[in-house]
């Protein structure tokens, strides 16, 4: 009887545990990632599948954030990516989030780390479809292109004041938002990712409870895809 009792009593606390796991989290950061900047580099770069992606901004995720800027991650096995569930998502999924791994692939994979790495650490508020959902109407409540190019700042290579990247965003959805940056082959500072502070339900954009430090120069270029040539750091 007693080892019965302790058997129930283990389960119940394996069950705290992995509801706290995946119900502890604070706010999502919805993160867009400028296209050719991951092809502007020494890393290779393969379009998907699909074919060449519009030139535009595409989701790299959205994350669940503990207020100390710590990442809860993988916290269920027990959800595993089903594209099953997704099925109505997949064309704006394509075009939306895209994917630039090589060998060039259709997404899936990239889909699949996303949810099983970060989505399932939102199940508290979230289910896989709704997860997914979220993200995608996340991006076109952010064009992020459209805002900058009408503070005449534009994908052609040039160098841009931080200042100027960041006010227009800001005046456009009423917070500020985190510039994380890279560097291309030459060494030049460039626009990689932006960060928006996204509230638990994944829906309303909030201020960003505390700043995450993303290391870019005062100055940095907004680059272009450039020519496709094969052989380069971009593989059609």
């Amino acid at each position: 009887m007693k080892s019965i009792y302790f058997i129930l009593v283990n389960l119940f606390i394996s069950q705290c545990i992995l509801s706290s796991q995946v119900q502890s989290f604070d706010f999502f950061y919805f993160v867009q990632q400028w296209l050719p900047a991951l092809c502007d580099k020494k890393a290779a770069c393969c379009y998907p599948t699909t074919g060449k992606p519009a030139l535009d901004f595409g989701i790299h995720g959205l994350w669940p954030v503990y207020n100390n800027h710590t990442f809860p991650s993988n916290c269920n096995g027990n959800s595993p990516f089903d594209e099953n569930q997704i099925l109505d998502l997949m064309s704006d999924m394509q075009k939306d989030w895209p994917t630039l791994a090589c060998p060039k692939n259709n997404g899936k994979k990239f889909w699949a780390h996303e949810w099983n790495k970060h989505g399932t650490c939102s199940l508290s508020m979230l289910d896989m479809h709704s997860y997914f959902q979220v993200t995608l109407a996340l991006k076109e409540k952010v064009n992020l292109l459209q805002v900058l190019k009408n503070a005449g700042i534009r994908p052609d290579g040039r160098s841009y004041g931080m200042k100027a990247i960041k006010e227009p965003i800001k005046n456009e959805i009423g917070h500020d938002v985190v510039i994380e940056c890279n560097n291309d082959v030459f060494g030049n500072n460039q626009l990689f990712q932006v960060y928006i502070c996204v509230d638990k339900t994944g829906s309303d954009l909030i201020e960003c409870p505390m700043i995450l430090k993303r290391k870019c120069d005062e100055n940095i270029v907004f680059a272009d895809f450039g020519s496709d040539t094969e052989g380069s750091s971009i593989s059609l």
